[in-house]
C-alpha cells in the first residue's frame, strides 16, 4: 500500500491492492486496483483530473447494496464514507449533506434540528450517494421526495448544481445527465417536534431490528420488488427461505435478504442469488430484478 505524500497538490490516501471486503457490508470482495479516499471534494476533483478517460471509476459509500466478486475491480474505487462528509443546517427547513454520510446520520441530525421528513433514512444501511443514485427507500418514504437540488461530479473534476427536473425518477431507478456522479444533496423539509422524531426513529428502528437480519453481514434487499407484489413474499412461497450456497444463505427472518454467516465468498452469494432467481422465476413465473449491484471479476 502507497499513499499520496509523494503528490503535493493532493490530499487524500490512495491505496493500492486494497481488499474490498473491508469495505462492503457483505465482508466479501477481492482487492481494487486503486482505492482512493479524498480529502474533500475539492481533493476529489483535482484526483479525476489524474485518472486516464479509460481508467474505470467505482464509487463505494458503506458498501451496503453491493456485491464486488472475489476477482476484485480493475480500476479505480473512491471511498466517500468518512471522506466526503460535511452535513449541515443551511436554511430553516433545508439541509445540505455530502455523499459519504451515513443516511441514518441524517435521520438523526435532522431530527435534533427540529425538521421532519427524513425519519425514514434510519432504515437504509447505506449513504446519501448510494441513497441518491438508486432512489433508496425505506419505511412508505424515497430518498427523492424530499430532494430540492443535487451537486455532482464528472470525471474531469467539474462540479455543477443539479435540479431535480433534471432527473427521471422511479422505483429504485435515477436517470440524470450521463457521465456524472452525486457529492452532496440538498433537502428540503418541514418543521417538526424534536421529542416526536426520536420517537418515531426509535419505533422504525425497532419494527426493522424485528422484520430484518440486522446482526448479520448482509446487503439490504436483493431484488426490487414487482409491481404489485413483495420479492420476499415470491421467494418464500417459493420455498427457499433458509436456502444455501457455501457460506451464504437466505435469511430465515427476511426472504429477501441474503446473509453471511462468515465463510461466504462473492461467488456463494452470486450463485444464491441466481438460484433463488431461476427458481422463483419457475415456481411463480415471475422474473425478479435484482436491487443489489455485482461488479468486477470473478
Amino acid at each position: 500500500m502507497t499513499t499520496l505524500a509523494n503528490t503535493v497538490s493532493l490530499r487524500g490516501k490512495l491505496l493500492q491492492g486494497e481488499l474490498m471486503s473491508r469495505h462492503t457490508s457483505w465482508r466479501v470482495g477481492g482487492p481494487a486496483d486503486y482505492f482512493y479516499i479524498p480529502a474533500d471534494i475539492e481533493d476529489l476533483a483535482l484526483f479525476l483530473k489524474t485518472l486516464s478517460p479509460q481508467q474505470a471509476i467505482y464509487w463505494v459509500g458503506l458498501g451496503s447494496n453491493l456485491l464486488v466478486r472475489d476477482g476484485g475491480l480493475r480500476g479505480t474505487v473512491i471511498a466517500t464514507s468518512g471522506a466526503l462528509d460535511d452535513l449541515r443546517k443551511i436554511g430553516d427547513t433545508e439541509v445540505r449533506v455530502e455523499a459519504g454520510v451515513a443516511s441514518a446520520k441524517v435521520a438523526r441530525f435532522t431530527v435534533e434540528q427540529g425538521l421532519s421528513g427524513a425519519q425514514f433514512f434510519c432504515g437504509i444501511p447505506g449513504t446519501i450517494g448510494g441513497a441518491l443514485a438508486m432512489n433508496a427507500g425505506a419505511f412508505g418514504g424515497e430518498t427523492w421526495d424530499i430532494v430540492d437540488t443535487v451537486e455532482t461530479i464528472d470525471r474531469h473534476g467539474q462540479l455543477r448544481m443539479r435540479e431535480r427536473a433534471d432527473y427521471a425518477i422511479g422505483y429504485r431507478r435515477v436517470e440524470g445527465p450521463a457521465g456524472e456522479w452525486f457529492v452532496a444533496a440538498h433537502l428540503h423539509l418541514r418543521k417538526g417536534n424534536v421529542a416526536d422524531g426520536k420517537a418515531r426513529i426509535r419505533s422504525l428502528l425497532a419494527r426493522r431490528g424485528q422484520t430484518q437480519p440486522t446482526q448479520m453481514a448482509n446487503a439490504g434487499s436483493v431484488f426490487k420488488n414487482p409491481p404489485g407484489d413483495y420479492a420476499a413474499r415470491l421467494i418464500e412461497a417459493s420455498g427457499l427461505k433458509g436456502a444455501c450456497e457455501g457460506g451464504a444463505c437466505v435469511s430465515e427472518l427476511h426472504a429477501n435478504f441474503v446473509i453471511n454467516q462468515g465463510s461466504a465468498t462473492a461467488a456463494d452469494i452470486e450463485h444464491l442469488i441466481a438460484r433463488v432467481r431461476e427458481h422463483v422465476q419457475r415456481v411463480q413465473g415471475v422474473t425478479l430484478e435484482l436491487e443489489v449491484r455485482i461488479v468486477g471479476e470473478p
